[in-house]
């Protein structure tokens, strides 16, 4: 194969001439939900270069989602294959990569480190009755200041002990996707504070695994990878891949970190008073904390940053642009194409009103059963209404989050938008309207996470845990609630809150 080739003597001296003349350069990979994407910047964070690779997503049963761990690794190669192909001289400069990743995902290894069966994701919602059963036997909420979740790792392997015995029995370890892919990288086995937050195993206060909490789950402490913060190194690219690569010897990874954590790595959200909203497939509402402040009674994620000596509380819904997603494929057309059904500058609520529960529901709910609905259709309306109810039923359940977080203690003036969604301007103006705060637009806000895990990657390659190198973004632009539009969604609001009761008597009643 071509990257077995041996260099020649010219080849050698022209990548030490490389060295000597270049500027170090770092790699930023985003392990997603819909795809893997990577990023290439600067010493002066300046990007350089991006590419992606598409993922599929199994839905085998109503409530589950699964993909092959395998694929991400192909995705990877191809990302990686792609900047070589286009960009190659800068991936040959990487000093330091930094990884980010969809939280949550239960990828079991067996002792050899090989899947024993498809990741169950962060959206799977099948092992619902597990939370119940486990937060009766350990004291989850009081260690993790988190509420055990469907979505999260711990109740995910307790479905696998009681429904695929064979499979648990000869499950030696359990890593989140990121890390699975890390290990690919590297070799070497470890996981970020923040990933870790989300498993249901952590001492989030103490960043510490809990030995009580693994013994409920029937883990070992060796069944988890060790704990390393995201800043820190976690190993070294393999030496075939830098071969494959053209790329230089000693190229650090980094631990990396969660996508929202590392998002905010990405817009230097690291501050108490500063946060987020992410518009992608799932909806985030972020806000920074220099200390544990858990609310598990609004259903509150509190759990590590990525960088040390700082956490983070986050408000979050399920269905964000995967309810467009969703109405497009219904529809036989695409979210761009619905999305431009709706005008920029909305005059109105949509008499049409959606909520989107289509895969249950978090914040403020933790409703595994909850399914979604339009309320009040009729004959006349079109696909652009019903794509605006869409809209606003997002912005809504972004709504919810916002208030957890407040009665959390957290205040947010005013937070910065990113996300696929992010780039409708419809959408963003119905989101500062609902929820009557001015939201802050960045150049590439879309690729947060994995500009915020090059970040982590050049704290890695430098060795530092300088938090200076997340600065904020500039802002290009800022969007300011509508005073005569705010009261109207606020009574829209209203409604829609009063929707989700009678909804949730009609979900589903199997919680086995």
């Amino acid at each position: 194969m071509w990257w077995m080739r041996p260099k020649t003597d010219k080849n050698r001296k022209s990548d030490t001439e490389n060295r000597k003349e270049s500027k170090a350069i770092y790699l930023g990979l985003d392990i997603g939900t819909s795809g893997i994407k990577g990023v290439i910047i600067d010493d002066q964070q300046r990007m350089i270069a991006t590419a992606e690779a598409p993922l599929s997503i199994s839905r085998p049963q109503a409530g589950w989602s699964e993909q092959n761990p395998a694929d991400w690794l192909t995705a990877t190669q191809q990302v990686f294959e792609r900047l070589h192909a286009q960009h190659g001289r800068a991936l040959a400069g990487v000093r330091g990569i930094g990884l980010s990743g969809q939280m949550h995902g239960a990828v079991l290894l067996d002792e050899k480190d090989v899947p024993l069966r498809p990741c169950i994701l962060w959206n799977d919602v099948r092992s619902a009755a597990q939370c119940v059963q486990l937060e009766q036997v350990a004291p989850f909420r009081k260690i993790t200041g988190n509420i055990l979740m469907p979505g999260f790792t711990a109740p995910k392997l307790a479905w696998v002990r009681i429904h695929e015995p064979d499979i648990f029995a000869r499950v030696k370890s359990v890593f989140l996707p990121k890390d699975y892919v890390r290990l690919w990288l590297t070799g070497a086995r470890g996981m970020d504070m923040s990933d870790a937050s989300g498993t249901g195993w952590l001492d989030v206060a103490a960043r510490a695994w809990s030995q009580e909490l693994l013994e409920a789950a029937g883990l070992p402490l060796t069944g988890v990878p060790p704990l390393l913060e995201g800043s820190a190194a976690a190993g070294h690219l393999r030496r075939a891949l830098q071969i494959r690569w053209g790329m230089t010897d000693d190229v650090v990874v980094a631990a990396g970190g969660g996508d929202n954590a590392a998002t905010a790595c990405g817009l230097g959200v690291l501050d108490p008073g500063v946060g987020f909203i992410s518009l992608g497939t799932s909806g985030v509402v972020f806000a920074a904390t220099d200390s544990f402040a858990p609310n598990t009674r609004q259903a509150v994620h509190a759990f590590c940053h990525a960088v040390p000596n700082r956490w983070h509380q986050m408000g979050v819904i399920l269905s964000a642009t995967d309810s467009l997603t969703w109405l497009a494929g219904i529809a036989q057309s695409t979210p761009a194409e619905l999305s431009a059904r709706v005008p920029d500058d909305v005059t109105a609520p949509s008499s049409v009103l959606f909520l989107p529960y289509l895969s249950g529901e978090r914040t403020p709910h933790n409703d595994a059963q909850v399914r979604g609905g339009f309320v009040g259709l009729d004959r006349a309306h079109s696909a652009g209404d019903l794509t605006q109810a869409v809209m606003e039923g997002v912005a809504f359940a972004l709504a919810d989050c916002l208030a957890a977080l407040t009665g959390a203690g957290t205040h947010l003036p005013s937070v910065y938008i990113t996300g696929g969604g992010a780039q409708s301007p419809a959408w963003c103006r119905i989101i500062a309207n609902v929820m009557n705060m001015t939201l802050l637009c960045c150049d590439d806000a879309h690729r947060g996470a994995a500009f915020g895990a090059a970040r982590l990657g050049m704290m890695a390659a430098m060795n530092v845990e300088s938090t200076s190198l997340c600065t904020p973004p500039e802002v290009k632009q800022e969007i300011t609630p509508q005073a005569d539009l705010v009261g109207a969604y606020q009574e829209r609001y209203a409604q829609y809150q009063a929707f989700y009761p009678p909804l949730a008597a009609y979900g589903t009643t199997d919680k086995t």
